[in-house]
């Protein structure tokens, strides 16, 4: 399997710089992926799609302001892209320009706040250690800015449309964008149209982005992000494949029977499949997955997925591909931009049901 079976050409006009003035107001692609019949409509119509005992699982992960600008001793600009947190105030980043970045490279991001470069991984990632006199979140809330992908040249007026209205758990670096689609009025007509809403954590790193640069798909590693799941939503979720009231153990099993887990997000279904066993069981907890899903992974809890349309070569598109059929998803992919849909973050959104 190549990374080229996994590429389209897209008109840039159609990557969308800027979210729509009403976050429910972008148009919805419906695949059915058992025929690959497609349906256009729009985001509001999602309520009709659901049904009663259905279970909407979102990422609750909150974006931080992980980018920082700064300047080193010799005067030299330097951008510090924050990952995610390694041990105290230590932090895996991407630095620009890495040439710049020498280990005992030190550079000051504001007043009373710095950081010195401790080492470079591998893969290109600096470990770097940030000191303030406030602390660390306050001083990154403070001096940081949003990361906006790189293919959004349009600077943002509001910081909290890259951020989804269920935002409560500081952490990622890049937006669960298939959530930035929901409104609280919208999540309310899910409730009425019969559904159950629940929220795990993936704080969103350098592993859902990073692009593939090898040539056979199965040779690309993912990087490690970290995950919660409470014992609520774990019964949850076999409640909602057995059809049965919510069981109170932290760990359970049954085999789908009614209802449907649909995630929300290319992030959820990396959560819930990171968590599912093969016997059946969804365990609770915290940890870290790498989990690479790709064309021949075999689910075991997603029966619906809610997302945006992802860049090409992807390891998001290629999750989609997996769900749905590779064949499928491209043709759909072909009609969105025949039907001149919006592309990425601040694009359009595709149901993918059964």
């Amino acid at each position: 399997m190549k990374v080229a079976d996994f590429d389209y050409a897209l008109p840039k006009e159609l990557i969308a710089q800027e979210p729509l003035d009403r976050r429910d107001a972008s148009r919805l692609l419906v695949l059915y992926r058992q025929t690959g019949v497609v349906e256009h409509r729009r985001f509001a119509d999602l309520p009709s799609y659901i049904n009663e005992g259905d279970l909407l699982v979102f990422n609750d992960s909150k974006v931080i302001r992980a980018r920082l600008q700064g300047r080193r001793q010799t005067g030299g600009s330097l951008e510090v892209f924050l990952l995610r947190r390694v041990d105290g105030n230590v932090w895996e980043a991407l630095v620009k320009p890495g040439r710049k970045a020498l280990p005992g490279t030190t550079v000051s991001f504001g007043q009373g706040f710095a950081g010195t470069v401790l080492e470079r991984t591998p893969d290109g990632v600096r470990l770097v250690r940030l000191e303030s006199s406030l602390a660390i979140e306050q001083a990154i809330e403070r001096w940081g800015a949003v990361p906006l992908p790189p293919y959004i040249k349009k600077p943002l007026d509001s910081p909290d449309r890259y951020q989804t209205v269920y935002a409560t758990e500081p952490g990622s670096v890049a937006a669960p964008t298939a959530g930035l689609h929901f409104t609280e009025d919208m999540m309310e007509a899910l409730r009425r149209a019969g559904a159950t809403l629940q929220y795990v954590t993936l704080h969103v790193g350098l592993g859902t982005f990073r692009p593939v640069r090898v040539e056979d798909v199965e040779r690309h590693v993912m990087h490690e992000e970290h995950y919660h799941i409470s014992p609520a939503v774990a019964a949850a979720i076999v409640a909602a494949r057995a059809g049965t009231a919510a069981a109170s153990a932290p760990v359970a099993t049954a085999r789908a029977r009614s209802g449907r887990v649909i995630a929300v997000g290319t992030t959820v279904v990396r959560t819930l499949e990171s968590v599912a066993r093969e016997d059946g069981t969804v365990a609770s907890g915290e940890g870290w997955t790498s989990l690479f899903v790709f064309p021949g992974y075999r689910f075991r809890v997603t029966g619906a997925m809610l997302t945006n349309f992802h860049l090409p070569k992807s390891t998001l598109l290629m999750m989609v591909c997996a769900f749905a059929g590779r064949d499928k998803v491209m043709r759909a992919y072909g009609e969105a931009i025949e039907q001149r849909y919006r592309f990425f973050s601040f694009g359009d959104a595709m149901l993918v049901v059964d």
